[in-house]
């Protein structure tokens, strides 16, 4: 049996690893790419905003999240999400994976899945939904 290495994401093959993964039939130019890489960022400050204000706004990061994993597949997309985003986030993350039945089964080198404990808050307002 050929165990393969994943090569842990970093500045210089992160734009690399996110075009080979990325599949949207609809997407007419290399904005459409951006637009939805960006995504993260926008994930970014809502988390932000939340960690601030107390001011979750559950539906919009669910669509992002949503988007992103249609368009990068799963295990990509949780890559991407865990290498943008900080690592003061990755609980609300995870908890929102969670949510979506998203979160890759296996290990991504960038973050020990297992560790990443789940925040309740987050998750009692997603119950909600």
């Amino acid at each position: 049996m050929i165990c393969m290495m994943v090569k842990p994401l970093n500045n210089d093959n992160f734009v690399l690893f996110a075009m080979k993964h990325y599949d949207n039939p609809q997407c007419a130019n290399i904005d459409e790419f951006h637009d939805d890489l960006n995504r993260t960022k926008y994930l970014k400050r809502l988390f932000k905003k939340y960690e601030n204000s107390g001011t979750l706004k559950e539906r919009l990061i669910l669509n992002h999240l949503i988007i992103l994993n249609n368009v990068f597949g799963v295990e990509n997309s949780a890559r991407i999400l865990f290498f943008k985003i900080e690592e003061d986030y990755h609980s609300l993350l995870k908890t929102f994976l969670v949510y979506l039945n998203c979160l890759p089964e296996t290990e991504i080198p960038e973050a020990d899945l297992i560790a990443i404990p789940l925040n309740f808050d987050a998750m009692n307002i997603l119950r909600e939904v």
